[in-house]
This record gives structure tokens, C-alpha cells and sequence, in this order.
């Protein structure tokens, strides 16, 4: 199942798609001095410990005070992660709060031996939440499905991204290892 899926991703490789209707995934001051990437996967057990242990206190240190913003692009590493994503970037108003929620209880939802029953555990557990999500319209959303994809080619090609997390910081990507002290450190010779 990983061959097909890196072969669709290498596939919409040549072909660039732009939407305006979706937007990215940010949190934090638009106009912030210091811009964070972070490229993800929602099945990534690392992405949910960055959400868990990192981003709670960049988001009182550095996003909620206007230094920086971040923007949680899409790097799925699997046909589920992919699924997930779509879920998360369906709905405008609510995707940060579906995106910490998948990543909250990842444990919850990404269960199942098959991608059928990954996307059962996955459409429960958004209902469970209480997200309204149209599961089956944004599952098989095609404009999104790019959005996402692209977003994993981009950060192939610009920044060499090959696992999650991936952070990038005002376009360079972070070498050390990814803890809020290392990054605290990087964050603070850029204000």
C-alpha cells in the first residue's frame, strides 16, 4: 500500500494545483517576525508528542504573544494520515481544533488493520468529538486531496523533508533535536 501511495504522490508531482478556497492550517500572529513550518503526519506517534510536549508552549511563548505564527503543512506518510488530513483541512473554521483534537487522541482513532478500518475508527471519532464533518464529501474531495499532496512534494522538494516532524524556521530548516528547549534557543536569537 506505501508503493501506490508514493507513486500517486510521485505522479501529482509534475502537476502543480492552487486553491484559494483552502486555507493553511495556522495559529499565531499572521504578520509575526518568525515564521515555523511544521510538516506532519497525522499517524506520526512523534508529530502527536511535538503537539502534546512542544507546541502548548510555543503557543504561550510565541504565538500567543504575536513573535511568531505557525503553519501545519501536510507530509502524510501513509493512506490513513492522508484520510485524517483531509478530515482536519475540511472544515475552515474548526481545523486547528480538529487538527489538535486527531492529534489528542491519535491513539483513539488510527486503529484498525485496513485503511477501511482506520476510516470507520476515524469517522467515529470525529462524531464522538462533535465535529460536523461530511466524512464521505471530504474524504473524496479531490481539491483537497492536492492541497495536501502538494503540500508533501513542496516540502520534498524546497526543504528535503523525508520524516515528521519537519520544522522549518523563517525558511531554514531546523537541524537539532526537536525539543522546546533547542528550539526556544534558535526562536530567541531571531527576535
Amino acid at each position: 500500500m506505501k508503493k501506490i501511495f508514493l507513486i500517486l504522490i510521485l505522479f501529482l508531482g509534475s502537476v502543480t494545483y492552487t486553491n484559494a478556497e483552502i486555507k493553511r492550517i495556522i495559529s499565531g500572529n499572521s504578520n509575526a517576525k518568525i515564521t515555523i513550518i511544521v510538516y506532519e503526519s497525522l499517524t506520526c506517534s512523534h508529530c502527536a508528542d511535538f503537539h502534546k510536549n512542544v507546541y502548548p508552549q510555543l503557543k504561550r511563548d510565541y504565538l500567543d504573544t504575536g513573535l511568531a505564527k505557525i503553519e501545519f503543512r501536510h507530509f502524510p506518510l501513509d493512506i490513513a494520515a492522508l484520510n485524517a488530513s483531509k478530515i482536519a483541512q475540511c472544515k475552515q473554521d474548526q481545523s486547528l481544533e480538529i487538527l489538535e483534537s486527531l492529534y489528542s487522541n491519535q491513539q483513539e482513532w488510527i486503529r484498525g488493520n485496513t485503511v477501511e478500518q482506520v476510516n470507520e475508527s476515524l469517522k467515529k471519532f470525529i462524531k464522538k468529538a462533535g465535529f460536523e464533518v461530511d466524512f464521505e464529501k471530504c474524504i473524496n474531495d479531490k481539491k483537497i486531496e492536492d492541497f495536501i499532496l502538494n503540500d508533501r512534494i513542496d516540502g520534498a522538494k524546497k526543504f528535503k523533508v523525508n520524516a515528521t516532524p519537519t520544522i522549518i524556521i523563517n525558511n531554514e530548516k531546523f537541524e537539532n533535536s526537536l525539543n522546546y528547549k533547542n528550539l526556544k534557543k534558535t526562536l530567541e536569537k531571531l527576535i
